[in-house]
Protein backbone atom coordinates (compact mmCIF):
# COMPACT_ATOMS: atom_id res chain seq x y z
CA UNK A 1 0.00 0.00 0.00
CA UNK A 2 1.66 3.25 -1.13
CA UNK A 3 1.54 5.92 1.69
CA UNK A 4 1.61 9.81 1.29
CA UNK A 5 5.08 11.18 0.03
CA UNK A 6 6.99 13.60 2.01
CA UNK A 7 10.57 13.84 0.50
CA UNK A 8 10.76 13.26 -3.46
CA UNK A 9 14.13 13.41 -4.98
CA UNK A 10 14.48 14.34 -8.27
CA UNK A 11 17.59 13.46 -10.38
CA UNK A 12 20.15 14.41 -7.46
CA UNK A 13 23.80 13.99 -8.67
CA UNK A 14 27.09 14.68 -6.47
CA UNK A 15 30.17 15.40 -8.25
CA UNK A 16 33.52 15.40 -5.40
CA UNK A 17 36.02 16.63 -8.02
CA UNK A 18 36.22 13.75 -10.93
CA UNK A 19 34.13 11.63 -8.66
CA UNK A 20 30.39 11.14 -9.45
CA UNK A 21 29.24 9.98 -6.35
CA UNK A 22 26.03 10.15 -7.42
CA UNK A 23 23.69 10.23 -11.08
CA UNK A 24 20.64 11.45 -11.57
CA UNK A 25 18.73 9.83 -8.57
CA UNK A 26 15.10 10.11 -8.02
CA UNK A 27 13.21 7.78 -5.00
CA UNK A 28 9.99 9.15 -3.12
CA UNK A 29 10.33 8.42 0.85
CA UNK A 30 6.69 8.06 2.17
CA UNK A 31 5.17 8.47 5.39
CA UNK A 32 5.34 5.92 7.64
CA UNK A 33 7.29 3.86 5.89
CA UNK A 34 10.95 2.78 7.03
CA UNK A 35 13.15 2.44 4.38
CA UNK A 36 16.21 0.63 4.01
CA UNK A 37 19.30 2.33 1.61
CA UNK A 38 21.22 -0.58 0.46
CA UNK A 39 24.40 -0.72 -1.97
CA UNK A 40 28.12 -1.91 -2.09
CA UNK A 41 30.61 0.43 -0.79
CA UNK A 42 30.70 3.44 -2.97
CA UNK A 43 26.79 2.47 -4.15
CA UNK A 44 26.07 6.30 -2.58
CA UNK A 45 24.02 5.38 0.20
CA UNK A 46 25.73 7.76 2.78
CA UNK A 47 25.89 10.69 0.14
CA UNK A 48 22.35 10.45 -0.51
CA UNK A 49 21.29 11.28 3.18
CA UNK A 50 24.22 13.35 3.70
CA UNK A 51 22.40 15.63 1.05
CA UNK A 52 18.62 15.10 2.41
CA UNK A 53 20.19 16.04 5.85
CA UNK A 54 22.46 19.04 4.41
CA UNK A 55 25.42 17.89 4.76
CA UNK A 56 26.34 18.52 0.95
CA UNK A 57 24.84 20.66 -1.43
CA UNK A 58 23.47 18.60 -4.69
CA UNK A 59 25.79 19.24 -7.78
CA UNK A 60 22.09 19.26 -10.08
CA UNK A 61 18.42 17.45 -9.00
CA UNK A 62 16.13 18.70 -6.83
CA UNK A 63 14.13 18.35 -3.53
CA UNK A 64 10.29 18.69 -2.32
CA UNK A 65 9.44 18.52 1.22
CA UNK A 66 5.57 18.35 1.50
CA UNK A 67 5.32 19.78 -2.24
CA UNK A 68 7.04 22.89 -1.31
CA UNK A 69 10.88 22.89 -2.59
CA UNK A 70 13.55 21.64 0.10
CA UNK A 71 17.12 22.98 -0.59
CA UNK A 72 18.94 22.55 3.49
CA UNK A 73 21.60 24.96 3.86
CA UNK A 74 23.34 22.81 6.24
CA UNK A 75 22.11 20.11 9.05
CA UNK A 76 20.85 22.31 11.52
CA UNK A 77 18.52 23.64 8.30
CA UNK A 78 17.42 20.38 7.66
CA UNK A 79 16.58 19.45 12.09
CA UNK A 80 14.64 22.68 11.64
CA UNK A 81 12.64 21.14 8.39
CA UNK A 82 12.02 17.63 10.47
CA UNK A 83 15.16 15.64 9.23
CA UNK A 84 17.83 14.66 11.37
CA UNK A 85 20.58 11.92 10.58
CA UNK A 86 22.90 9.85 13.18
CA UNK A 87 26.38 9.84 10.56
CA UNK A 88 28.17 6.57 9.99
CA UNK A 89 31.34 8.34 11.19
CA UNK A 90 31.47 9.56 14.59
CA UNK A 91 29.69 12.58 15.39
CA UNK A 92 30.48 13.56 19.18
CA UNK A 93 32.80 16.26 19.80
CA UNK A 94 35.90 14.96 22.35
CA UNK A 95 36.64 18.12 24.42
CA UNK A 96 33.13 18.59 25.98
CA UNK A 97 30.59 17.16 28.10
CA UNK A 98 27.90 14.62 27.62
CA UNK A 99 25.17 17.23 27.73
CA UNK A 100 26.91 19.84 25.71
CA UNK A 101 27.00 17.34 22.81
CA UNK A 102 23.27 16.44 23.07
CA UNK A 103 22.25 20.45 22.73
CA UNK A 104 25.36 21.36 20.35
CA UNK A 105 23.91 23.95 18.52
CA UNK A 106 20.73 24.26 20.61
CA UNK A 107 22.41 26.17 24.16
CA UNK A 108 19.92 28.83 23.63
CA UNK A 109 17.18 26.72 25.30
CA UNK A 110 19.19 26.89 28.48
CA UNK A 111 20.45 30.36 28.64
CA UNK A 112 18.74 32.47 31.82
CA UNK A 113 20.04 35.86 32.04
CA UNK A 114 22.55 35.59 29.60
CA UNK A 115 24.44 32.40 31.27
CA UNK A 116 23.77 28.43 30.39
CA UNK A 117 22.03 27.10 33.32
CA UNK A 118 23.92 23.84 33.44
CA UNK A 119 21.95 22.41 36.54
CA UNK A 120 19.06 22.52 33.57
CA UNK A 121 20.82 21.91 30.48
CA UNK A 122 21.86 17.97 32.50
CA UNK A 123 18.45 17.86 33.98
CA UNK A 124 17.09 17.79 30.47
CA UNK A 125 20.09 15.61 29.44
CA UNK A 126 19.00 12.77 31.60
CA UNK A 127 15.64 12.85 30.81
CA UNK A 128 16.55 12.25 27.10
CA UNK A 129 18.57 9.73 27.61
CA UNK A 130 16.01 8.08 29.70
CA UNK A 131 12.96 8.22 27.01
CA UNK A 132 15.44 5.38 25.14
CA UNK A 133 16.68 3.19 27.77
CA UNK A 134 19.96 5.20 28.44
CA UNK A 135 20.49 4.90 32.53
CA UNK A 136 24.14 4.21 32.57
CA UNK A 137 25.60 7.71 31.46
CA UNK A 138 26.31 10.56 33.66
CA UNK A 139 25.19 14.12 31.17
CA UNK A 140 28.01 15.69 33.17
CA UNK A 141 30.80 13.49 32.20
CA UNK A 142 33.26 14.13 29.47
CA UNK A 143 32.22 12.42 26.20
CA UNK A 144 35.97 10.78 25.85
CA UNK A 145 34.97 8.44 29.33
CA UNK A 146 32.76 6.74 27.54
CA UNK A 147 33.34 3.93 24.77
CA UNK A 148 32.42 3.76 20.89
CA UNK A 149 29.23 2.60 21.50
CA UNK A 150 28.33 5.05 24.18
CA UNK A 151 28.92 7.65 22.12
CA UNK A 152 26.92 6.67 19.21
CA UNK A 153 24.31 6.56 21.44
CA UNK A 154 24.18 9.58 22.53
CA UNK A 155 24.43 10.38 18.74
CA UNK A 156 20.94 8.93 18.66
CA UNK A 157 19.35 10.85 22.01
CA UNK A 158 20.75 14.19 19.87
CA UNK A 159 19.65 13.50 16.74
CA UNK A 160 15.64 12.36 18.68
CA UNK A 161 15.89 15.40 20.22
CA UNK A 162 14.94 17.78 17.57
CA UNK A 163 11.44 15.33 17.11
CA UNK A 164 12.03 14.56 13.65
CA UNK A 165 9.80 13.42 10.92
CA UNK A 166 12.55 12.02 9.07
CA UNK A 167 15.13 9.95 10.82
CA UNK A 168 18.21 8.57 8.63
CA UNK A 169 20.27 5.65 10.48
CA UNK A 170 23.90 5.25 8.70
CA UNK A 171 25.40 2.01 9.47
CA UNK A 172 25.00 2.84 12.83
CA UNK A 173 23.93 -0.29 13.66
CA UNK A 174 27.74 -1.96 12.90
CA UNK A 175 29.49 -0.06 16.14
CA UNK A 176 26.94 -1.35 18.67
CA UNK A 177 26.18 -4.41 20.41
CA UNK A 178 22.88 -6.31 20.56
CA UNK A 179 21.84 -4.32 23.59
CA UNK A 180 22.55 -1.04 21.49
CA UNK A 181 20.90 -2.31 18.66
CA UNK A 182 17.53 -3.16 20.82
CA UNK A 183 17.54 0.80 21.47
CA UNK A 184 17.98 1.50 17.81
CA UNK A 185 14.93 -1.01 17.11
CA UNK A 186 12.91 0.48 19.57
CA UNK A 187 13.66 3.67 18.64
CA UNK A 188 12.51 2.79 15.07
CA UNK A 189 9.41 0.91 15.75
CA UNK A 190 8.34 3.96 18.07
CA UNK A 191 9.02 6.44 15.50
CA UNK A 192 6.69 4.13 12.79
CA UNK A 193 3.77 3.98 15.63
CA UNK A 194 3.94 7.56 15.20
CA UNK A 195 3.41 8.05 11.72
CA UNK A 196 7.36 8.90 10.88
CA UNK A 197 9.52 8.03 8.60
CA UNK A 198 12.96 5.97 9.00
CA UNK A 199 15.73 6.03 6.80
CA UNK A 200 17.66 3.10 7.17
CA UNK A 201 21.16 2.65 6.09
CA UNK A 202 23.05 -0.94 6.61
CA UNK A 203 25.33 -4.00 5.11
CA UNK A 204 23.89 -6.31 7.20
CA UNK A 205 20.97 -8.07 5.00
CA UNK A 206 19.48 -10.25 7.60
CA UNK A 207 18.59 -6.83 9.66
CA UNK A 208 17.80 -4.78 6.74
CA UNK A 209 15.08 -7.49 5.56
CA UNK A 210 13.94 -8.04 9.39
CA UNK A 211 13.46 -3.69 10.07
CA UNK A 212 12.09 -2.30 6.59
CA UNK A 213 8.93 -2.45 4.95
CA UNK A 214 10.72 -1.34 1.58
CA UNK A 215 14.54 -1.13 0.18
CA UNK A 216 16.00 0.92 -2.30
CA UNK A 217 19.32 -0.26 -4.24
CA UNK A 218 21.88 1.56 -5.19
CA UNK A 219 24.63 0.74 -7.44
CA UNK A 220 27.86 3.23 -8.45
CA UNK A 221 25.70 6.03 -7.70
CA UNK A 222 22.64 4.77 -9.83
CA UNK A 223 19.28 4.01 -8.60
CA UNK A 224 19.15 0.44 -9.47
CA UNK A 225 15.67 -0.86 -7.96
CA UNK A 226 12.76 -0.48 -5.53
CA UNK A 227 11.69 -3.53 -3.53
CA UNK A 228 8.92 -4.09 -1.42
CA UNK A 229 8.16 -6.51 1.59
CA UNK A 230 7.13 -9.14 -0.11
CA UNK A 231 9.63 -8.96 -2.80
CA UNK A 232 12.64 -9.14 0.07
CA UNK A 233 14.52 -12.19 -1.39
CA UNK A 234 18.26 -12.47 -0.24
CA UNK A 235 19.69 -13.38 -3.29
CA UNK A 236 18.40 -11.49 -5.70
CA UNK A 237 18.36 -8.36 -3.24
CA UNK A 238 22.55 -9.39 -3.22
CA UNK A 239 22.68 -10.17 -6.81
CA UNK A 240 20.91 -5.99 -7.40
CA UNK A 241 23.93 -4.73 -5.20
CA UNK A 242 27.07 -5.98 -6.73
CA UNK A 243 25.30 -6.58 -10.64
CA UNK A 244 25.82 -10.17 -11.16
CA UNK A 245 24.69 -13.76 -9.30
CA UNK A 246 26.32 -13.80 -5.73
CA UNK A 247 24.80 -17.11 -3.87
CA UNK A 248 25.79 -18.98 -1.88
CA UNK A 249 28.50 -18.82 0.81
CA UNK A 250 31.74 -17.05 0.20
CA UNK A 251 33.37 -18.27 3.59
CA UNK A 252 36.08 -21.15 3.44
CA UNK A 253 34.64 -24.47 1.93
CA UNK A 254 37.40 -26.78 3.30
CA UNK A 255 36.90 -28.59 6.54
CA UNK A 256 40.02 -30.01 7.06
CA UNK A 257 41.19 -26.78 10.03
CA UNK A 258 45.05 -27.96 9.19
CA UNK A 259 47.61 -25.81 10.09
CA UNK A 260 51.39 -25.99 10.82
CA UNK A 261 52.33 -27.48 14.69
CA UNK A 262 54.49 -24.17 14.87
CA UNK A 263 53.56 -21.68 17.53
CA UNK A 264 53.99 -18.17 16.10
CA UNK A 265 52.23 -16.34 19.27
CA UNK A 266 51.84 -17.29 23.07
CA UNK A 267 49.57 -15.82 25.11
CA UNK A 268 50.19 -16.67 29.23
CA UNK A 269 47.73 -15.78 31.93
CA UNK A 270 47.11 -12.46 30.52
CA UNK A 271 44.93 -10.14 32.93
CA UNK A 272 43.41 -6.69 31.73
CA UNK A 273 41.62 -4.25 34.21
CA UNK A 274 38.75 -5.89 34.76
CA UNK A 275 38.56 -7.08 31.62
CA UNK A 276 40.50 -9.95 30.51
CA UNK A 277 41.19 -12.66 33.12
CA UNK A 278 43.63 -15.22 32.78
CA UNK A 279 43.41 -15.77 29.42
CA UNK A 280 46.28 -17.96 27.62
CA UNK A 281 46.22 -18.75 24.06
CA UNK A 282 48.37 -20.22 21.57
CA UNK A 283 48.97 -19.46 17.71
CA UNK A 284 50.26 -21.40 14.97
CA UNK A 285 51.96 -20.69 11.66
CA UNK A 286 48.88 -21.02 8.91
CA UNK A 287 46.18 -20.95 12.00
CA UNK A 288 42.80 -18.61 11.55
CA UNK A 289 42.26 -18.59 15.08
CA UNK A 290 38.66 -17.16 16.14
CA UNK A 291 37.74 -15.22 19.23
CA UNK A 292 34.27 -14.64 19.71
CA UNK A 293 31.97 -13.67 22.55
CA UNK A 294 29.38 -10.89 23.37
CA UNK A 295 30.74 -6.96 22.99
CA UNK A 296 31.62 -6.53 26.49
CA UNK A 297 33.55 -10.18 26.76
CA UNK A 298 36.92 -8.82 26.78
CA UNK A 299 37.82 -10.17 23.41
CA UNK A 300 38.72 -6.50 21.90
CA UNK A 301 40.93 -5.47 25.11
CA UNK A 302 42.47 -9.31 24.59
CA UNK A 303 43.43 -8.20 20.92
CA UNK A 304 44.55 -4.75 22.18
CA UNK A 305 46.78 -6.90 24.39
CA UNK A 306 48.53 -8.97 21.76
CA UNK A 307 49.77 -5.86 19.99
CA UNK A 308 50.70 -4.58 22.78
CA UNK A 309 48.47 -1.48 22.36
CA UNK A 310 47.34 -1.76 26.30
CA UNK A 311 49.84 -2.44 29.25
CA UNK A 312 49.20 -6.17 31.03
CA UNK A 313 48.49 -6.17 34.45
CA UNK A 314 49.91 -9.63 34.53
CA UNK A 315 51.21 -12.27 32.27
CA UNK A 316 53.51 -11.76 28.63
CA UNK A 317 52.88 -12.16 24.83
CA UNK A 318 55.67 -13.89 23.33
CA UNK A 319 56.71 -14.76 19.57
CA UNK A 320 58.27 -18.05 18.70
CA UNK A 321 61.73 -17.03 19.08
CA UNK A 322 61.04 -15.78 22.80
CA UNK A 323 60.71 -12.07 21.81
CA UNK A 324 58.28 -10.76 24.16
CA UNK A 325 55.59 -8.27 23.20
CA UNK A 326 55.20 -5.29 25.33
CA UNK A 327 54.76 -2.31 22.76
CA UNK A 328 52.78 -1.26 19.14
CA UNK A 329 56.47 -0.59 18.07
CA UNK A 330 57.82 -3.71 18.99
CA UNK A 331 54.60 -5.57 17.79
CA UNK A 332 55.13 -3.75 14.35
CA UNK A 333 59.15 -4.34 14.44
CA UNK A 334 58.16 -7.88 14.81
CA UNK A 335 55.73 -7.82 11.67
CA UNK A 336 52.59 -8.00 13.23
CA UNK A 337 49.49 -6.08 11.83
CA UNK A 338 46.51 -4.97 14.00
CA UNK A 339 43.24 -3.86 12.41
CA UNK A 340 40.87 -2.62 15.31
CA UNK A 341 37.47 -2.46 15.25
CA UNK A 342 37.26 1.15 15.76
CA UNK A 343 38.57 1.73 11.59
CA UNK A 344 37.86 5.64 11.67
CA UNK A 345 39.32 6.50 15.20
CA UNK A 346 42.24 4.12 15.12
CA UNK A 347 43.35 2.32 12.73
CA UNK A 348 43.69 5.52 10.08
CA UNK A 349 44.79 9.17 9.76
CA UNK A 350 41.87 10.48 8.46
CA UNK A 351 42.83 13.75 7.61
CA UNK A 352 45.75 12.26 5.92
CA UNK A 353 46.15 10.62 2.37
CA UNK A 354 45.74 7.36 1.03
CA UNK A 355 49.56 7.37 0.68
CA UNK A 356 50.69 8.27 3.91
CA UNK A 357 48.78 6.10 5.69
CA UNK A 358 49.82 2.81 3.62
CA UNK A 359 53.07 3.92 4.21
CA UNK A 360 53.18 4.60 8.01
CA UNK A 361 54.28 1.32 9.21
CA UNK A 362 56.72 0.80 6.25
CA UNK A 363 58.91 4.09 7.23
CA UNK A 364 62.10 2.46 8.20
CA UNK A 365 61.80 -0.20 5.56
CA UNK A 366 61.56 2.58 2.65
CA UNK A 367 64.51 4.90 4.10
CA UNK A 368 67.99 4.86 2.15
CA UNK A 369 70.12 6.70 4.51
CA UNK A 370 67.37 8.22 6.55
CA UNK A 371 65.62 9.65 3.48
CA UNK A 372 62.26 8.53 1.98
CA UNK A 373 62.03 9.31 -1.38
CA UNK A 374 59.00 10.55 -2.89
CA UNK A 375 59.06 8.38 -5.67
CA UNK A 376 59.64 4.81 -3.54
CA UNK A 377 56.43 6.00 -1.42
CA UNK A 378 54.40 6.16 -4.27
CA UNK A 379 55.27 2.57 -6.22
CA UNK A 380 54.79 1.32 -2.68
CA UNK A 381 51.12 2.68 -2.43
CA UNK A 382 50.71 2.05 -6.00
CA UNK A 383 51.09 -1.87 -5.10
CA UNK A 384 48.86 -1.96 -2.78
CA UNK A 385 46.28 -0.02 -4.01
CA UNK A 386 46.57 -2.27 -6.99
CA UNK A 387 46.79 -5.50 -5.45
CA UNK A 388 43.41 -4.63 -2.92
CA UNK A 389 41.17 -3.12 -5.70
CA UNK A 390 41.42 0.32 -3.60
CA UNK A 391 38.76 2.45 -5.60
CA UNK A 392 40.05 6.29 -5.25
CA UNK A 393 40.74 8.96 -8.10
CA UNK A 394 44.69 9.04 -6.38
CA UNK A 395 46.53 7.84 -4.04
CA UNK A 396 47.69 11.32 -2.58
CA UNK A 397 43.79 11.47 -1.40
CA UNK A 398 42.03 12.01 1.71
CA UNK A 399 41.09 9.13 3.46
CA UNK A 400 38.52 10.16 4.94
CA UNK A 401 36.62 10.54 1.23
CA UNK A 402 37.06 6.91 0.83
CA UNK A 403 34.12 4.37 1.51
CA UNK A 404 33.91 2.45 4.65
CA UNK A 405 35.30 -0.73 2.71
CA UNK A 406 37.95 1.11 0.47
CA UNK A 407 39.01 2.76 4.51
CA UNK A 408 39.33 -0.93 5.23
CA UNK A 409 41.55 -1.79 2.22
CA UNK A 410 43.95 0.79 3.14
CA UNK A 411 43.95 -0.58 6.53
CA UNK A 412 45.17 -4.07 5.32
CA UNK A 413 47.11 -2.32 2.66
CA UNK A 414 49.43 -0.59 5.83
CA UNK A 415 50.03 -4.36 7.19
CA UNK A 416 50.15 -5.77 4.54
CA UNK A 417 53.34 -3.61 2.70
CA UNK A 418 54.81 -3.82 6.37
CA UNK A 419 54.86 -7.69 5.03
CA UNK A 420 53.37 -8.78 8.54
CA UNK A 421 53.49 -12.48 9.32
CA UNK A 422 50.58 -12.39 12.39
CA UNK A 423 48.00 -10.33 11.59
CA UNK A 424 45.23 -9.44 14.58
CA UNK A 425 41.99 -8.62 13.48
CA UNK A 426 39.13 -7.12 15.45
CA UNK A 427 35.81 -7.04 13.53
CA UNK A 428 37.75 -7.12 10.14
CA UNK A 429 34.31 -6.87 7.93
CA UNK A 430 32.29 -4.26 10.21
CA UNK A 431 30.37 -1.86 7.97
CA UNK A 432 31.74 -3.27 4.75
CA UNK A 433 29.60 -4.58 2.39
CA UNK A 434 28.77 -8.24 1.10
CA UNK A 435 31.24 -7.55 -2.18
CA UNK A 436 34.30 -6.46 0.33
CA UNK A 437 33.11 -9.48 2.30
CA UNK A 438 34.03 -11.76 0.14
CA UNK A 439 37.10 -9.94 -1.68
CA UNK A 440 38.54 -9.66 2.03
CA UNK A 441 37.63 -13.63 3.13
CA UNK A 442 39.45 -14.56 -0.12
CA UNK A 443 42.18 -13.05 0.93
CA UNK A 444 42.28 -14.08 4.04
CA UNK A 445 42.37 -17.30 2.99
CA UNK A 446 44.82 -16.55 1.04
CA UNK A 447 47.39 -15.18 3.37
CA UNK A 448 46.48 -18.53 5.39
CA UNK A 449 47.93 -20.96 2.47
CA UNK A 450 50.93 -18.67 2.20
CA UNK A 451 51.27 -19.37 5.89
CA UNK A 452 50.24 -16.55 7.70
CA UNK A 453 49.06 -16.44 10.97
CA UNK A 454 45.68 -14.64 11.80
CA UNK A 455 43.84 -14.34 15.32
CA UNK A 456 39.88 -13.04 14.07
CA UNK A 457 37.96 -11.56 16.78
CA UNK A 458 34.62 -10.57 15.81
CA UNK A 459 30.57 -10.47 16.78
CA UNK A 460 29.40 -12.35 13.71
CA UNK A 461 29.39 -15.69 14.42
CA UNK A 462 28.71 -17.30 10.49
CA UNK A 463 32.15 -15.23 10.15
CA UNK A 464 33.69 -17.13 13.03
CA UNK A 465 32.32 -20.26 12.01
CA UNK A 466 33.09 -19.70 8.12
CA UNK A 467 37.19 -18.95 8.46
CA UNK A 468 38.07 -20.28 11.65
CA UNK A 469 40.70 -23.11 11.55
CA UNK A 470 39.53 -22.77 15.62
CA UNK A 471 37.04 -20.87 17.62
CA UNK A 472 38.05 -20.40 21.39
CA UNK A 473 34.54 -18.03 23.22
CA UNK A 474 35.10 -15.80 25.62
CA UNK A 475 32.83 -15.41 28.81
CA UNK A 476 33.75 -12.79 31.40
CA UNK A 477 37.43 -11.85 30.61
CA UNK A 478 38.03 -15.83 30.62
CA UNK A 479 38.16 -18.28 27.58
CA UNK A 480 34.88 -20.62 28.20
CA UNK A 481 35.54 -22.88 25.52
CA UNK A 482 37.59 -24.09 22.31
CA UNK A 483 35.72 -25.36 19.09
CA UNK A 484 37.97 -26.91 16.40
CA UNK A 485 36.58 -26.63 12.49
CA UNK A 486 33.68 -28.57 11.64
CA UNK A 487 31.12 -28.95 9.08
CA UNK A 488 28.76 -29.69 11.73
CA UNK A 489 29.73 -26.37 13.90
CA UNK A 490 26.52 -24.16 14.21
CA UNK A 491 25.72 -20.60 15.79
CA UNK A 492 23.28 -22.43 18.50
CA UNK A 493 26.41 -24.28 19.85
CA UNK A 494 28.65 -21.49 20.25
CA UNK A 495 25.78 -18.91 22.11
CA UNK A 496 25.25 -21.73 24.40
CA UNK A 497 28.80 -20.77 25.45
CA UNK A 498 28.51 -17.11 25.32
CA UNK A 499 25.41 -16.37 27.82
Amino acid sequence: MSSKVVLKVTNISKDFGLTHALKNVSVDIGQGEIIGLIGENGSGKSTLSSIISGVYPASKGTMELDGEPYRPANPMDAQNHGISMIAQEMGTLPGIRVADNIFLGKEQLFVQKGVVNRKKMYAEAKSAMGKIGIENINPEDPITKYSLEERKLIEVVRALYSDPRIFIVDETTTALSQKGRDIIYQVIRKLKEENKTVLFISHDLEELMEVCSKLIVLRDGVFIAELQKEEFLEDRIKELMVGRKLTGDYYRSDYDGSCDEEVVLKGEDIYVGDSVKGVSLELHKGEILGIGGLTDCGMHELGKALFGNIRLLYGQVTLKDGEKITSEKQAIKHRLGYVSKNRDQEALILSASILDNIVLPSLSKLSRGGLISRKSEKEFTNHQVERLSIKCREITQDVRDLSGGNKQKVVFGKWLGNESEIFILDCPTRGIDIGVKAFMYQLMYQLKKEGKSMIMISEELPELIGMSDRILIMKDGKIQKSFERSESLNEAVLIQEMV
